[in-house]
């Protein structure tokens, strides 16, 4: 153990830590005896109830890169991070519920992917499945990057050593049970965040004399100068242009709306199999409907432990203060300067006594744990099912495809440990998720949400649409100016998290239009083959659980649908 850690714990906070290792390793192994074949491992047998799997449902969303990316996103910009959350969150997941997953669900398909397959053909199904896996390969690498600086601040362990370790346990625990093992632990880990992050920010508060505190000294440090962004754009989330990085207010609404509330937002949660799956493992279709409207409850509160934090460390923690001044400061977890991923751990050292430190530690552990199993379980099931059978070895026994799996998972593993080099490269960890979603996500919703309400649109049309959408992405992001860092050309002067928004934006436009432009010139499938795949062309009675009705209303998916929206509207009214 290094004499220079970021953080002093004690053996009472390394106890916490072990004890929760060791319950997270005890649960695979008990989830091991319930897998007998590959729907057990990939889908958990279709068996589990709509609070676990709403739980898990947020819970995998809840990892390493939402919580320290956040509190980075609250430090730099504030209270327009929330939008990432009101805006950016919970419409999407509500149309998912009730729109989207009667199609996931009714037609039996293992994955996304699969989904493509049986709308378009193989041309989309493969592209699909190729950069779907390429996606959770690189994001799984952002979470591994994210806990080898916990474990360097909590340890000093030089990085690669924190990264291996990491990697060897949830491999341990993915690898024994598949997706119930993750499930079961991503439900367990969502308490153990909870527990973690509400005393750090209750505590954080009462430092700077509340929530007025805060703001005073906000709009002190602003008003100093420098790099900092106006009190007023930091303080109110609308219009949001610290976020966006768009001068005009009107500008900044339109990105904020369009770029990250519909594509961004919707592309990720409607499309995202490492979010769906955990809805197909629900035990019937009404169950399936449920878990993300179930999801977006605690959903919505998320940015009072996440953002809050990373706004109080902008104030009262010296370092991140002098980051978000301009200064260039020395340490940092990485030990390669500070930065604003840094502010949840400079937090947690300035505020937590030992004991709350150690369960701390674990919650950000448990965070990191949740999003990288979530990345791997999702890989391993589109690999195994939609690539190596599909393409590589077909009609083998169930036993073949679940030994391929397992070894999915250990290759996903260790390729995570090379991925997670790159998402050092980023001092906000979000602006990098971002720009990834906007290659991936955006352009799959929008041939995703053509093909599932126009019947013309043409198998070929799905891939060429796809593919379009994905280079459009990347080029824009390449000519932004904040995109890729030293990578970028800065042709577009674009700063924030707006040049993600406007690579996201010309990857759903591109997309459709040329989406189109070639169904129009192509053979569409017949209409016979759409049932289940097309809005217009599947009887209602396959989209809904004719039992529900007789349900009390608060087991209801519409009505249960209404009370969050209407919560989530009043909450951008109050800020």
């Amino acid at each position: 153990m290094a004499s220079d850690t970021l953080i002093d714990a004690n053996a009472v906070d390394y106890l916490i830590v072990l004890l929760y290792f060791g319950v997270v390793l005890g649960i695979g192994v008990v989830a091991r005896r319930q897998v007998s074949d590959s729907v057990d491992f990939f889908l958990s047998g279709r068996s589990l109830p709509a609070w676990v799997t709403g739980l898990a449902f947020i819970s995998a969303n809840l990892g390493a890169v939402e919580i320290m990316g956040m509190s980075a996103s609250g430090a730099e910009f504030g209270l327009p991070t929330v939008h990432y959350f009101w805006v950016g969150a919970i419409p999407a997941m509500l149309f998912l519920g009730i729109v989207m997953m009667p199609f996931y669900y009714g037609s039996k398909v293992r994955s996304v992917p699969e989904f493509m397959r049986r709308r378009f053909g193989t041309g989309a199904h493969l592209v699909n499945s190729l950069s779907f896996a390429v996606a959770q390969l690189l994001i799984a690498g952002i979470n591994l990057y994210l806990l080898g600086s916990i474990i360097h601040a909590l340890l000093g362990w030089p990085l690669w050593v924190a990264l291996v370790v990491a990697a060897a346990i949830v491999l341990s625990y993915i690898t024994l049970g598949g997706l119930s093992a993750a499930i079961y632990n991503e439900v367990l880990q969502f308490f153990v965040i909870v527990a973690a992050l509400l005393p750090l920010t209750l505590i954080g508060l009462h430092r700077v004399g509340g929530y007025g505190g805060l703001k005073d000294k906000i709009t002190e440090a602003a008003s100093a100068g420098g790099d900092i962004a106006p009190a007023e754009q930091q303080l109110n989330s609308w219009p949001g242009q610290a976020l966006s990085g768009f001068d005009s207010p009107l500008f900044s609404v339109i990105g904020i709306v369009f770029g990250l509330g519909f594509v961004l937002s919707f592309g990720y949660w409607t499309t995202n199999f490492v979010e769906v799956q955990r809805a197909m493992a629900s035990d019937s279709i009404s169950s399936a409907r449920k878990t993300p409207i179930i999801g977006a409850f605690p959903k919505m509160f998320v940015p009072f432990i996440t953002i809050l934090p990373g706004m109080i460390a902008a104030v009262l923690v010296s370092e991140i203060a002098d980051v978000k001044a301009g200064e260039t400061v020395p340490g940092g977890a990485s030990g390669e300067g500070v930065a604003y991923n840094d502010a949840l751990l400079y937090l947690m050292r300035d505020t937590l006594p030992n004991g709350l430190l150690g369960l701390a530690i674990a919650g950000l552990l448990a965070a990191f744990m949740a999003g990288m199993a979530a990345n791997i379980s999702a890989f391993n099931t589109v690999l195994s099912y939609d690539l190596w059978q599909q393409y590589v070895v077909k009609e083998r026994d169930d036993s073949y495809y679940l030994l391929v799996g397992r070894l999915a998972t250990v290759a996903a593993t260790f390729i995570a440990i090379f991925t997670a080099t790159l998402a050092s490269n980023f001092s906000n960890i979000m602006e990098y998720l971002q720009v990834l979603f906007g290659f991936f996500n955006a352009p799959l919703f929008a041939t995703f949400i053509l093909g599932m309400f126009w019947k013309r649109m043409t198998p070929t049309a799905g891939w060429v649409g796809l593919v379009s959408g994905t280079l459009s992405a990347v080029a824009v992001a390449f000519l932004s100016e904040d995109a890729f860092g030293s990578w970028s050309s800065g042709v577009i002067p674009i700063g924030g998290q707006g040049a993600a928004f406007l690579a996201a934006a010309a990857a759903f436009v591109v997309d459709i239009v040329v989406s189109v432009a070639v169904s129009l010139v192509t053979k569409p499938k017949p209409v016979s083959e759409l049932r289940g795949l097309v809005y217009s062309e599947t009887p209602r009675e396959d989209l809904v659980d004719a039992d529900e009705a007789s349900y009390p209303w608060y087991r209801r998916t519409l009505p249960l649908a209404g009370v969050a929206l209407a919560m989530v509207v009043i909450l951008n009214f109050a800020f």
